[in-house]
């Protein structure tokens, strides 16, 4: 009696299919750990805006209420600064401290979509210490 060696039909469709699953479930893994990257990358971005507005308020210019806007120069951030001045730190709310100094607070809020059409937000605060007017 002689003995063949080799595969089976049913050994090799079999194989095939397992080989084909692993190569599906890499290609998912890997595109989704690319996307995640760019959504982090966004993120980074919208980050270092957020603290480079909150580094320059009260450097160019006296702090002072109000409410400004703007947008990055690609479009695809929009950034959003709010300066109210704060109470905070007073020991008696009923009694007014006259110093030379008033305390504010500093909210930046940056927008951005992403690119699976999300739109996401990222906000810092800060207080900042400004002359009394």
């Amino acid at each position: 009696m002689r003995t063949e060696r080799g595969f089976t039909l049913i050994e090799v469709v079999v194989a095939f299919t397992l080989l084909a699953l692993v190569f599906a479930t890499g290609l998912e893994i890997f595109s989704s750990g690319i996307s995640r990257g760019v959504e982090l990358g966004l993120e980074s971005q919208a980050l270092g805006i957020a603290q480079s507005k909150l580094a320059a308020l009260g450097v160019e210019d006296i702090p002072k209420e109000g409410e400004a806007h703007g947008e990055i120069d690609d479009g695809r951030f929009r950034w959003t600064t709010v300066i109210t001045r704060t109470d905070e730190g007073q020991q008696d709310p009923n009694r007014q401290v006259q110093g030379p100094y008033v305390l504010y607070r500093a909210d930046v809020r940056v927008e951005w979509r992403s690119d699976a059409g999300r739109e996401r937000t990222l906000a810092l605060a800060t207080m900042l210490l400004g002359p009394r007017q």
